[in-house]
C-alpha cells in the first residue's frame, strides 16, 4: 500500500492530492482560539465529514458543492484503513476564493462585544436595544480574509471584500463579492429554517467557496458543522444572555476559566464535547452516527 502525505494540513483537517480530485480528511484534533489542543476527540472527524455531506445534499438546489464521495472504497487503498473510514471526503479541485463568508442570524460572540461598544457588527449598523443572543431582523453577511495557520482572520466590510477580490480577479471583484454574499445568505436561510424545525438554532456560520474549471461558483471546504458554526438548542432559547451550545463552547469555556491549562482539556470536557457533536448530528439528520 502506498503511504500518502498530505499536501496541506490545517488546524483540524488534512488535504491529500488524488490526481484530478482532492481527499479531505477531518481528523479528531480540536482547535480553540486558533490553537490546536493536545487532546483528540474521538469520532469528531466523522461527525464533521458526515454532517457536511448531509448539508451538501440538502443544498444542491441552491449551489453545487465540491463533494464527490465519502465512501473510502472510491478512494486509494491508503484511505481504506479504519482510521480514515467515515472521516474522508473526495472532492473536486477548485480554485478557492480568498474570503471566509460569515453569516450571522443572531447576535453573539465577537459580534455582541462590538455591538455593545458602538452599535455595529463588522461595520454594519444594527437596530438599537438588541440583547445578547437576540435574533437579528435579517441575517447579516460579515466576510473576513483567510489567515494562515497561527494568524487570526481579519474582519472586513463588504466593500473591502470587493477590493480584496479585485486584486485576484481584476474586473470581477464586485460580481464575485455579490455572488458570495447572496449565496451565503441564501444557504444560511434555507439551512437555518431546516435546523430550527429539528430543534437547533444556527446562530452563525462560515462558508467557503471556489470556482470550478468552468468558472462557476461551488461550495467548498466543510459546511455547517459544529466547528464552523454556532448551534444552540431551540428548546430553552432565551435572549439576554449566552446560550448553551452544541459545539466547542464547552472546551472554550473551560479554557477561559482555567488560564493555566497548557492547551489540554480534562477527559470529562472532551467527552461532553463529543456528546454534543453526536447529539447535534442525530437531531439534524434523524440518524445515529454509525461509525
Amino acid at each position: 500500500m502506498q503511504e500518502l502525505k498530505p499536501i496541506k494540513e490545517g488546524k483540524v483537517r488534512e488535504i491529500y492530492d488524488n490526481g484530478d480530485s482532492l481527499i479531505m480528511v477531518a481528523t479528531d484534533r480540536i482547535s480553540c482560539f486558533d490553537v490546536i489542543l493536545n487532546n483528540e476527540v474521538t469520532k469528531k472527524g466523522t461527525v464533521l465529514t458526515q454532517m457536511s455531506k448531509f448539508w451538501f445534499d440538502l443544498t444542491e438546489d441552491i449551489l453545487p458543492n465540491h463533494m464527490l464521495s465519502v465512501d473510502v472504497k472510491d478512494m486509494p487503498e491508503f484511505f481504506q484503513q479504519e482510521k480514515y473510514d467515515g472521516k474522508s471526503m473526495m472532492c473536486k479541485k477548485l480554485e478557492m476564493l480568498p474570503i471566509e463568508c460569515i453569516v450571522r442570524g443572531y447576535i453573539t460572540g465577537s459580534g455582541w462585544e462590538s455591538y455593545k461598544e458602538n452599535g455595529t457588527v463588522c461595520g454594519i449598523t444594527l437596530p438599537e436595544g438588541l440583547k445578547e443572543s437576540d435574533k437579528l431582523p435579517e441575517p447579516i453577511y460579515t466576510p473576513s480574509t483567510k489567515a494562515e495557520i497561527g494568524d487570526h482572520d481579519e474582519n472586513i466590510s463588504f466593500e473591502q471584500s470587493v477590493d480584496h477580490l479585485e486584486k485576484y480577479y481584476p474586473g470581477r471583484g464586485r460580481e464575485l463579492a455579490e455572488k458570495l454574499r447572496d449565496n451565503t445568505i441564501a444557504l444560511y436561510k434555507k439551512c437555518a429554517e431546516y435546523a430550527l424545525s429539528k430543534g437547533i438554532i444556527i446562530a452563525d456560520t462560515k462558508f467557503e467557496f471556489g470556482l470550478d474549471e468552468n468558472g462557476n461558483m461551488v461550495i467548498g471546504d466543510e459546511m455547517l458543522t459544529p466547528d464552523s458554526s454556532r448551534f444552540w438548542p431551540a428548546d430553552g432559547y432565551e435572549a439576554g444572555h449566552g446560550q448553551p451550545s452544541f459545539d466547542k463552547q464547552f472546551a472554550r469555556d473551560w479554557l477561559k476559566a482555567n488560564p493555566d491549562n497548557d492547551w489540554t482539556l480534562p477527559q470529562e470536557i472532551v467527552n461532553k464535547t463529543i456528546e454534543k457533536y453526536l447529539q447535534a448530528y442525530k437531531m439534524l439528520t434523524g440518524k445515529d452516527l454509525d461509525k
